[in-house]
């Protein structure tokens, strides 16, 4: 009997033991639902506050056709104060192209590098030589833009001015570049080997294997990594701010100076008074900011889940 009652109380602390290890589960488990959720909730929250912030002006001063097909942007006029952004539109459009066709090629081929050729330490270095560019802040490559970067264009094209879409462009694309390196890499990683193989027995050289074989069965995930980086450069601000000359213009030629829709927001808002139309104005661009970068990024990530399911 007493040899019973010692074994059971023997137990006990494996019970306590058991016990505790179970709540400790439970806890980590909530902690990690709620980190995980806690990004929608984010997201949720500041497109419900910037929607709250501008619902005024879309109640009351909004007229579709003067926002977007008017290129006036007058908000503070005495007179007749006009919110037109066709203007900033066509700057944003206008450097996230050009910065597309500056970071796609040199992405796409630095890319093809480390997965296809760079070996070893060759490819360690790089890939942290990259995650290194990608980690310089905005306001670096703005400095950048304004002290190097204008001086050049002046000297180089014989213009007044250096602060124009060509040089939000270079510095944009080369700001955009390290991400869309990375997603391309890993794009060209998940083609299986077999691929490669299977072309290489068919006689074909380094490059074939790639430009036939490699790119066709990677392209969905080459073309996520670039809507990636065209949301990037799309809702870059301190940057464009610096390097485009921040003028409101209808851009005619790479020289023109413009102003980005994320430059405008940010020069403004903290001059306006709260609640006026011009600072709701402003939340209403925002709006039009987070659908785009919300449409064009979830684009992307259906597009990445579709080369994950093939």
């Amino acid at each position: 009997m007493n040899h019973a009652s010692g074994q059971q109380t023997g137990n006990l602390p494996d019970i306590n033991q058991r016990n505790a290890d179970w709540y400790i589960d439970k806890i980590v488990q909530y902690l990690v639902f709620l980190s995980g959720i806690s990004a929608i909730i984010l997201i949720v929250g500041i497109f419900i506050f910037v929607t709250i912030e501008g619902f005024g002006f879309l109640l009351e001063d909004f007229s579709f056709r003067e926002f977007f097909l008017s290129p006036w942007w007058e908000p503070t006029d005495d007179d007749e104060p006009t919110y037109g952004i066709l203007a900033l539109m066509a700057g944003t459009a206008s450097v996230t192209g050009l910065a597309m066709l500056v970071a796609i090629p040199f992405s796409l081929g630095s890319a093809i590098y480390v997965a296809e050729f760079a070996t070893g330490k060759t490819r360690e270095t790089l890939k942290v030589l990259i995650e290194l560019l990608a980690a310089i802040p905005s306001v670096v490559w703005g400095f950048i833009g304004l002290s190097i970067m204008n001086p050049l264009i002046i000297d180089l094209f014989d213009v007044p001015v250096g602060l124009n879409i060509l040089n939000a462009g270079v510095i944009l694309g080369l700001m955009a570049a390290p991400i869309m390196t990375s997603i391309c890499e890993d794009a060209l990683k998940a083609v299986p080997d077999r691929y490669r193989e299977a072309a290489e027995a068919l006689g074909g050289t380094r490059w074939q294997v790639i430009y036939k074989t490699v790119l066709p069965a990677a392209k969905n995930g080459l073309l996520g990594g670039v809507l990636l980086g065209v949301g990037r450069g799309f809702g870059e601000t301190m940057a464009v701010l610096m390097a485009t000359g921040h003028a409101i213009n209808m851009p005619s030629s790479v020289f023109d100076s413009v102003r980005a829709l994320t430059a405008t927001i940010a020069a403004e808002l903290g001059e306006t008074a709260v609640g006026s139309p011009h600072y709701q104005a402003l939340f209403t661009i925002g709006i039009f900011l987070f659908t785009i970068t919300f449409i064009i990024n979830l684009t992307a990530d259906l597009i990445v889940r579709g080369i994950r399911k093939s």
